[in-house]
């Protein structure tokens, strides 16, 4: 059984959109800083994820890559707010798997296009 590359490429995809939704939610309407003004927080948060995105919507492998290595960081801030933090540990256990869609579909639309 042969698995296309669009598949992959269609969770990462929704992984992509459903982190810069969450993210844009958790730090205006859900989860606010209270003491933090909340433009640099978006700046730091969603930023990274821009970066890559022209290259990741055009199906670039390069870009692809460079995103599933950023998801890295978005792992890393899940784990790290749903040990800390006991009230908002439901959004970074969504931010976990949605960084974990990112990474796995990225890595493996990779491996499948170069098979091509």
């Amino acid at each position: 059984m042969k698995i296309a590359p669009w598949f992959p490429y269609r969770i990462a995809l929704t992984g992509f959109f459903g982190l810069f939704a969450l993210l844009m939610l958790w730090n205006t309407v859900l989860a606010p800083s209270r003491t933090l003004p909340v433009a640099p927080i978006l700046l730091l948060t969603v930023s990274p994820l821009l970066l890559p995105m022209r290259g990741f919507l055009n199906g670039s492998p390069k870009s692809c890559a460079w995103l599933a290595y950023i998801s890295l960081i978005y792992f890393v801030h899940g784990c790290s707010e749903a040990y800390a933090n006991i009230y908002i540990r439901p959004l970074a256990l969504f931010e976990i798997g949605l960084s974990l869609m990112i990474f796995f579909g990225a890595a493996f639309y990779i491996r499948l296009k170069n098979r091509l």
